[in-house]
């Protein structure tokens, strides 16, 4: 894919990618209200519902105000109004990987945004003007990692999924975009990420040294 700038893409995730970690913001949620600090994560294991709930939400079926009492109750939060805000209100930016796919964009590579969305009031902070094209769960009724969706990304970046990276903190999320085709990389540590970027993209995009 080196020296292709103009025919590839950059295709990202935004929660857990251009932001810290969602997970370490649940267990901050769940510190300050006064639950098992892993209690969100337990729930996604065990409980078949709060998935299903989760499924319904990130497609659109469900609004964030029906949405959060059904999932406040499985959890246990006897106050579920801004139970979504209060889950991501830990989330920071990454100013290092925001900062490695604006110099791929500026080297000429598409950019894309794919997300699954928890209602569409967490994109406020998103920097959404990095992207090309963007694609949320929500608003097109689609969810990572069904193959349509990694697709409907490529065809408005006008790229073939061949010529696409992904980058996703979630394992299942690589494991379909690689399904279409693209090359996948799993995120963990920014340095390593961008440093994984500028092998496949064949551009400088700052790696942390």
């Amino acid at each position: 894919m080196s020296g292709e700038h103009t025919d590839s893409a950059l295709i990202v995730d935004f929660g857990g990618v251009l932001t810290t970690s969602v997970w370490r913001a649940f267990d901050e949620f769940c510190g300050a209200e006064g639950l098992a600090t892993d209690a969100v994560r337990e729930l996604f294991r065990g409980n078949a519902e709060a998935l299903r709930l989760l499924r319904r939400l990130e497609t659109g079926e469900l609004d964030a105000e029906e949405f959060e009492p059904r999932f406040g109750s499985l959890l246990g939060v006897a106050d579920t109004r801004g139970l979504i805000g209060r889950l991501f209100a830990g989330l920071a930016p990454d100013e290092a990987m925001i900062d490695a796919v604006s110099a791929a964009r500026a080297a000429g590579v598409r950019t894309g945004l794919v997300s699954n969305s928890w209602g569409l009031e967490i994109y406020d902070r998103a920097p959404t003007d990095l992207f090309d094209a963007t694609v949320i769960s929500g608003d097109v009724g689609l969810h990572k990692p069904e193959p349509e969706i990694y697709l409907l990304a490529c065809e408005r970046l006008g790229v073939a999924p061949e010529l696409a990276v992904f980058v996703d903190d979630l394992r299942e999320n690589c494991a379909g975009a690689e399904r279409v085709g693209m090359v996948a990389v799993l995120h963990r540590d920014s340095g390593e990420t961008i440093r994984r970027l500028e092998d496949l993209l064949g551009v400088e995009l700052g790696a942390l040294r």
